[in-house]
């Protein structure tokens, strides 16, 4: 029993590196294109810790590691 929790609690944290590489390249390439990041989060649920950067970014992680999503300025509301 105690063999398999550990498994699965190894597959939820690698799950959440390779979620957090993801989006950090989502990031990455809009910063580099010149777009506005206005929010970088990995997790879903009520946030663990949020804070925001010196770059007007809020960062945010969440209970969830299974997901997550950097939202961008859309050209509608710029």
């Amino acid at each position: 029993m105690f063999e398999y929790a550990g498994w699965v609690w190894w597959l939820i944290v690698s799950l959440g590196v390779l979620v957090t590489f993801h989006e950090f390249g989502h990031f990455w390439v809009a910063r580099r294109c010149g777009v506005k990041v206005l929010r970088f989060s990995v997790g879903f649920g009520q946030p663990i810790l949020r804070w925001h950067g010196r770059d007007g970014v809020e960062y945010v992680i969440g209970w969830i590691p299974l997901g997550g999503y950097v939202r961008m300025l859309d050209e509608r509301e710029a």
